[in-house]
């Protein structure tokens, strides 16, 4: 399932294009439950790219760099040593 939510969003729908209607001052959550797939991959020349998708084909995208991605990898190191989560 993939929840969006994106404050003070308003579009315009004129001659069958989309335009941002006010201040592009917008802020956005999405969130992606029940993950069927995961996959790493390099993305450009320093980038990680981490991808999810559901079963019903909904997909999340994030880029890291190099310390953001080892963020993540240590995070999850932390929690195998000190928590029940992934047991």
């Amino acid at each position: 399932m993939l929840s969006i939510d994106i404050e003070q969003f308003m579009l315009e729908l004129k001659d069958g294009a989309f335009k941002n209607v006010g201040p592009s001052n917008k802020q956005a959550t999405i969130k992606l439950y029940d993950v069927e797939g995961v996959d790493v991959r390099e993305y450009g020349d320093k980038r990680v790219k981490l991808a999810f998708e559901d079963e019903q084909g909904s997909e999340v995208e994030i880029s890291l760099f190099p310390d953001q991605a080892r963020a993540v990898a240590s995070g999850l190191e932390m929690l195998e040593s000190e928590s029940d989560v992934l047991d």
